[in-house]
């Protein structure tokens, strides 16, 4: 049995989502900021229904518990087939193993329901507990971006990570 489930966000997902992300503020601090009302949860979720962007959300099997979330955005298929992944971890479960748990299954659902060859994570130099996550499901560093994302309203410089499809 896994020890999470992944499903695409739900509207239903909101008060949840924005209640975890406020509890791990501090967690998520400094390496991405989420929302943290339902305004904000409006904002991403509309994206993930009128662009070429999937929400999922990770939740524990056993409490229904909000684990993380994970973005797969622009997708771009054809002779391309590649995208984004931009995700982040909830505190109340960090430590766990479940993010690598639900890491392998989004790279699964990427490549197998989406149909991607090609997914790619951009993590900043010194968040080491995310590059240790990617690199422990399979991705490997292909690069550094300088001044590659505006975060908390600085630009900063990202490690390029990306995983293949089988």
């Amino acid at each position: 049995m896994s020890s999470i489930t992944l499903l695409p966000v739900r509207r239903a997902d909101g008060p949840d989502l924005v209640a975890a992300n406020l509890a791990s503020r501090d967690h998520h601090a400094p390496w991405v900021s989420p929302f943290i009302d339902l305004d904000g949860f409006d904002a991403y979720f509309a994206q993930t229904v009128t662009g070429a962007t999937v929400g999922l959300v990770a939740r524990e099997a056993e409490s229904g518990g909000v684990v993380g979330v994970f973005t797969i955005s622009q997708i771009a298929l054809g002779n391309f087939k590649s995208a984004y992944l931009g995700y982040y971890g909830m505190a109340a479960f960090a430590g766990r193993g479940l993010m690598r748990d639900a890491l392998e299954a989004v790279t699964v659902y990427a490549f197998n329901e989406i149909g991607l060859n090609r997914i790619e994570a951009n993590i900043q130099p010194g968040n080491r507990r995310s590059i240790a996550l990617v690199e422990r499901c399979g991705f490997e560093k292909e690069g550094f971006s300088r001044r590659y994302l505006k975060i908390g309203g600085e630009w900063r410089d990202h490690e390029r990570w990306a995983k293949l499809a089988p």
